[in-house]
């Protein structure tokens, strides 16, 4: 097994994290882009700084949460494009341990979720709309992008950097070992070396040799000749691809598609619009069935809760996965053509049928007469009858599943665990 491939190996088998978007924007609660969106200044974003007092903020439930939810992973932001750090940076004054929370807000999540037996991810923003020597006026993003007050401002992007790089090193040497660390993101001429990639990777990948990186550093992930700092693992945002991904040969590439539960990253107090249980173990179930992890976001408020509609959602995956794990973690594309009926994933010889409409009559399973030695439902593991019924003997290589209900045992997602010959 390649190096790659064996720091990959927990990652592809996990399938599942949460991702945890949290900082100063939980308090004027309009999501993490609010600086920007609003092109507020420094001095309007203040007061928040001043006030950052997560007074119920307990790491311990939240990984309780996630391990329960079926999570294997989790990758909290660090530092997000406001610039501000939840981490105890000797950099910077603009962290966690200078506000009212006056702690490493950090540090508590890296120890609860190693309690709990998940592994630990750090996302960090390249972006820093706090410090002086980045880009301002001008910037695609920026929120000082448009004010004349800025356009002759001077920086030194080389100082950025020099920062920029002094905070991934604090991260990924304070902390014990670090399993993912996630760069976000390039844009226009901020991408590749503008950031000193090369020298980042190798500074990441000496500090922490089994880490794994994502792809925003700006690299072409795709190309046969990937860049040293093109990332182990592709990362789509809020879609899951159409055939999962891969490279100009061909061949299958590692992902993990980011997901919201509502449509902001971080906490917006009036975004009720949530994905429904349903809705997730399906994209769940979807991701794995291509070949890719789901990381799927939840958005803590001021007061550093999880809202209760997101831990409702995930205590409802929790019971799915409690019963149907199996057919989600150490599986892969099944190298079938998709059923009509729903998705395949597979781990060696068990393929698992996720049947997600019932259809009228038996149910067909292309391709796989006389393949499979016996069925049984994933969630008691009760038989499933594959005999072929009479009114089917004319269609061919299919096996059939027959339920006797004209309703699934499950609605969300009726898992048939088939054991090959």
């Amino acid at each position: 097994m390649s190096q790659p491939a064996q720091r990959l190996e927990w990652f592809t088998r996990a399938r599942f994290g949460m991702f945890i978007h949290w900082g100063l924007y939980a308090i004027p609660a309009r999501g993490e882009w609010v600086r920007s969106h609003e092109k507020l200044s420094i001095e309007d974003y203040q007061p928040f700084f001043e006030e950052f007092n997560p007074v119920n903020y307990n790491p311990g439930e939240w990984a309780a949460l996630a391990k329960k939810a079926g999570m294997k992973y989790a990758v909290m932001t660090t530092k997000h494009h406001d610039g501000f750090c939840l981490f105890d940076s000797k950099l910077t004054d603009y962290k966690a341990t200078n506000t009212p929370a006056g702690r490493d807000l950090i540090k508590e999540y890296v120890e609860a979720f190693r309690d709990e037996g998940l592994k630990v991810g750090f996302y960090y923003s390249l972006l820093d709309w706090h410090h002086p020597d980045y880009p301002a006026y001008g910037d695609r993003h920026h929120p000082m992008r448009e004010n004349e007050a800025w356009k002759n401002k001077k920086h030194d992007f080389s100082k950025y950097l020099e920062y920029m790089h002094g905070q991934v090193r604090e991260l990924l040497t304070n902390y014990g070992k670090i399993d993912i660390i996630w760069y976000d993101f390039s844009y226009d001429n901020m991408s590749g070396e503008t950031w000193k990639a090369t020298e980042l990777v190798k500074m990441t990948r000496s500090l922490q040799p089994d880490i794994i990186v994502d792809n925003r550093l700006g690299g072409n992930i795709r190309s046969v000749n990937p860049e040293i700092y093109a990332g182990d693992f592709a990362c789509p945002e809020q879609i899951i691809p159409p055939e999962g991904v891969v490279n100009e040969a061909g061949e299958p590439i590692p992902w993990e598609a980011c997901i919201t539960m509502n449509n902001h990253w971080g906490y917006a107090a009036a975004d009720k619009d949530f994905k429904s249980p349903k809705q997730l173990i399906r994209a769940l179930v979807e991701c794995v069935s291509k070949g890719g992890n789901l990381l799927l976001n939840v958005a803590p408020n001021a007061k550093g809760e999880i809202p209760q509609e997101s831990v409702d959602i995930l205590l409802c995956i929790g019971e799915w996965m409690s019963k149907n794990g199996d057919s989600i973690y150490n599986c892969d594309n099944a190298g079938l053509p998709k059923p009509e009926w729903g998705r395949y994933t597979r781990n060696g010889n068990k393929l698992y049928a996720h049947i997600l409409e019932r259809g009228i009559g038996p149910i067909a399973l292309q391709g796989l007469k006389a393949k499979v030695k016996k069925a049984r439902l994933l969630a008691d593991g009760s038989e499933v009858n594959i005999d072929k019924p009479w009114n089917a003997e004319h269609y061919g290589d299919a096996l059939f599943i027959n339920f006797p209900t004209s309703k699934l045992p499950d609605e969300i997602d009726t898992v048939v665990e088939l054991e090959l010959e």
